[in-house]
């Protein structure tokens, strides 16, 4: 039985495709139902699995094309498209910007806690409970600024 199948694939890719078919395929690939693309994909493929100087001059330009062709994932971009990516990052960056200045001007001062008077308390309280007594706040040779941030 599979021989039988072999058989019938070596006689169906025998025949030419129509050069009818392959008539301006680069202007027509594009526009093809998915169906009628993958019949005619199959149809080449099949021919292609025979001897190679049995294809037309036109199957192997069609075949070429449809595998290497500048379509789908490799089609060429718009004229502009690199202009308009540019245009669009730097409006981003100009939003973005804005927003932030915007949300900083609305927010309120800095915290209490970022005062300079805050954060020598805070040292002083880490002292006092002995926090990291052998390299840190509590340890004799110390010298570190500890949790003092502020100027």
């Amino acid at each position: 039985m599979a021989a039988g199948a072999l058989n019938a694939t070596r006689n169906s890719s025998s025949y030419a495709v129509s050069s009818v078919q392959l008539a301006d395929i680069e202007k027509r690939w594009e526009g093809m139902p998915p169906q009628e693309q993958a019949e005619l994909w199959m149809a080449l493929r099949d021919r292609m699995k025979g001897e190679w100087k049995d294809l037309t001059l036109q199957e192997k330009k069609a075949s070429y094309y449809i595998a290497f062709g500048p379509h789908g994932p490799r089609a060429v971009p718009p004229p502009g498209e690199g202009k308009k990516v540019f245009i669009y990052t730097i409006v981003g960056c100009v939003v973005s910007f804005v927003a932030f200045y915007g949300m900083r001007l609305a927010g309120k001062g800095s915290p209490k806690t970022m005062s300079k008077e805050w954060q020598e308390a805070s040292n002083e309280l880490l002292k006092e409970q002995k926090v990291e007594p052998l390299t840190g706040f509590a340890a004799e040779d110390y010298k570190g600024e500890g949790m003092i941030q502020s100027k």
